[in-house]
């Protein structure tokens, strides 16, 4: 048995130069495991709190010297003699020493960062990869990547109204031949803006960022990258979208198709419009994270067809228990986006996938506009047999790594490993 002896925070960057937690955890065999949280830029109000110096004019507001100084201190000591192992104590100790709802005590960030080095730990002192220490022996499922490969909304300086619009291989025999296709798609992309004398700049999460005037117009470039590749619009490649709704949203309307804001209805029927014309398969956040009677119609507009159409829910569960309960028993969606920051321990994320997928909830793991070199998603995405991960797009090494860090894990699990199924 290893015991925790010591644990450090410290303050460290993010992929937008913001600071950011990280936490090392020592055992008393003389191992040692660290991780970096992430942070979101389009964040939901029912996510658990992330604790910033807000009167820290060094920083902008921005530093995290008060959450690492909570791990410092007030976590470090609670934990000391822990057992390594004992993840659900670990994490439940960490939520009753903070008190709060949304952990706004000590800090999420503070105490995801602890939790989540707590399981890295775990698995260095028992010499197995991360993913099979937090998925046993039936983890060998590799997820399809959901690339975002256009940016827009607050992750992009242009005038396109959806947050993300992002491709999904949908056939792949197995995770280096999905990203294969990805790579091939995203470079006839670029050939094909560059051609047009549009931007190749990518925003936060790799994607181009391209100034276009409607969102056809991105999902047109798209289409014509993937014929150009050599594939068929949806059967080998779909089009999946993250219209980021909250930030839409103003008086009970929605500015999803332009500046000008209509009627949740009329919304509705711009979603369906664009189904009918494109081959999209998957629809992330249409609508705001408390407009529960939009979701539960959009999800009843599409129930003939939902088995083939992914209705995602992000900032509407917040990867939060009692959330997605609601959700489920109002059929407000079908699948769930999972954001360890936004519950803040690994514990209750581990419990939200279990009931999503206990409800034919189609589980996606995903990162942040602010992410690190930290992989811990990919070893999820893996040890939770989720079917998808979201993580950007093949640009900007912190993205890139976790796709890395997945083919890694292919390879390790050599003829024993499968692709995820979604439809």
């Amino acid at each position: 048995m290893a015991k925790i002896i010591n644990i450090k925070g410290r303050q460290v960057f993010d992929s937008r130069g913001n600071p950011t937690v990280e936490a090392e955890v020592f055992s008393d065999d003389g191992h040692q495991a660290s991780a970096i949280v992430s942070s979101g830029a389009s964040t939901g109000a029912h996510e658990a709190f992330e604790l910033r110096d807000k009167e820290n004019k060094n920083y902008l507001g921005k530093s995290v010297l008060e959450a690492t100084k909570n791990i410092n201190g007030a976590i470090a000591k609670s934990l000391n003699n822990f057992d390594v192992f004992d993840q659900r104590k670990i994490d439940k100790t960490l939520i009753d020493l903070d008190g709060t709802k949304q952990k706004s005590k000590l800090g999420a960030n503070s105490i995801l960062a602890v939790s989540i080095a707590v399981s890295k730990l775990g698995s260095v002192c028992k010499n197995t990869s991360l993913f099979k220490y937090l998925g046993g022996t039936s983890a060998n499922q590799l997820p399809l990547p959901l690339m975002n490969i256009i940016n827009g909304g607050v992750h992009a300086n242009n005038s396109l109204r959806i947050q993300e619009f992002m491709i999904r291989p949908e056939n792949p025999k197995n995770f280096s031949e999905a990203v294969r296709i990805c790579f091939l798609v995203i470079q006839n992309l670029k050939n094909l803006l560059n051609k047009k004398k549009l931007s190749t700049t990518v925003g936060d999460e790799g994607g181009f960022a391209p100034t276009l005037d409607r969102n056809e117009d991105a999902i047109e470039f798209i289409l014509e990258s993937i014929e150009k590749s050599g594939f068929k619009p949806g059967v080998d490649v779909s089009i999946c979208l993250d219209v980021a709704a909250n930030e839409l949203f103003k008086d009970g309307k929605y500015s999803v198709k332009s500046s000008k804001f209509e009627e949740p209805e009329d919304t509705i029927n711009y979603y369906l419009d664009l189904i009918n014309k494109y081959p999209i398969k998957s629809i992330e956040d249409p609508f705001s994270e408390d407009d529960w009677s939009s979701w539960i119609n959009f999800t009843k507009f599409l129930k003939d067809d939902n088995k083939k159409k992914q209705i995602v829910g992000d900032d509407l569960f917040a990867t939060n228990k009692d959330r997605l309960t609601k959700g489920i028993e109002e059929k407000a969606a079908n699948a769930i986006l999972i954001k360890l920051n936004q519950i803040g321990t690994l514990t209750e994320t581990l419990d939200v996938i279990n009931l999503a997928q206990k409800n034919g909830y189609k589980t996606i793991i995903s990162h942040r506009s602010g992410d690190s070199e930290d992989t811990f998603i990919a070893d999820l995405a893996v040890a939770s047999n989720s079917s998808q991960i979201k993580t950007g797009s093949l640009a900007r090494s912190e993205r890139v790594a976790k796709y890395n860090r997945l083919l890694r894990i292919e390879e390790e699990l050599g003829n024993s490993s499968k692709m995820a199924k979604v439809y």
